[in-house]
């Protein structure tokens, strides 16, 4: 469809004989939010791995700005991976550098720019992520779990990706932490128009998205706005929705 800048067609990805996907389709909207979000095993890890080029499914296509990605050459998939942003889970900072030095290094790898210039797109970066200017002369080992969450997204922004991919971003944060990356997140996808997909498991965080995608089964039962999660007729979301942390946020969407 028109808008949509990554397209899944009726993927199916497996390990050996143990099938992951079968038959799941997808879309991405070009300035969206869209979390993903289903039980143990559903695939949501897979799917990002296909979705980062990491791993080339059985079966399918994957679509970025129409072009079917797995026919690429690997120069050309290389090209894609440079228009990605990516935040893991553990913030994947290099431990012996600073904040600083682990963006620098991101973009003097990528771009021709002069130490200088890019010490300067580091800071304006971590501004961006809500971090003080401090921030870039400290090591990721003096950083909070909060911090180190949006120094990975200042990293992962480095050298403005159109889309941003983010693995369980809130995950190990207090509720404010998780919060505030939240806001942050929303602030970037407003500011910048990037595109972000999310990995979560975290229902607050489903109140930033502009879409929810549910898996289950190998393939996407619900796609569409956060407020149709709970017409979804799959017993995972069904019973996570019934917790007390389930009941309280479909009052929020509902409100």
């Amino acid at each position: 469809m028109a808008g949509d800048i990554i397209v899944v067609e009726n993927l199916k990805t497996s390990y050996g004989e143990r099938v992951v996907h079968q038959g799941l389709n997808l879309s991405v909207r070009k300035g969206e939010i869209l979390s993903i979000i289903g039980g143990s095993g559903t695939g949501k890890s897979t799917l990002l791995k296909v979705l980062l080029l990491l791993k080339e499914p059985d079966k399918g296509k994957v679509l970025f700005w129409g072009k079917d990605v797995f026919s690429l050459s690997s120069r050309e998939r290389q090209e894609l991976r440079d228009r990605m942003g990516v935040l893991f889970q553990s913030a994947a900072l290099f431990s012996s550098m600073t904040v600083g030095e682990n963006i620098v290094y991101t973009i003097r790898k990528k771009a021709k720019v002069s130490y200088k210039a890019a010490c300067e797109m580091a800071a304006f970066k971590l501004e961006l992520a809500n971090l003080s200017s401090d921030v870039f002369h400290m090591y990721p080992s003096e950083l909070s779990g909060g911090m180190k969450k949006k120094a990975g997204l200042a990293r992962a922004m480095a050298l403005d990706p159109e889309i941003l991919f983010l693995d369980e971003p809130t995950s190990g944060l207090d509720p404010i932490s998780a919060d505030e990356f939240d806001r942050t997140i929303s602030k970037v996808c407003r500011i910048l128009g990037v595109t972000v997909v999310m990995i979560t498991h975290d229902l607050p965080s489903l109140l930033i998205s502009d879409r929810v995608a549910v898996l289950a089964k190998g393939k996407v039962v619900y796609e569409g706005e956060v407020k149709g999660l709970w017409q979804v007729d799959d017993p995972w979301l069904k019973k996570l929705l019934s917790t007390g942390r389930g009941r309280r946020f479909l009052g929020g969407v509902q409100a």
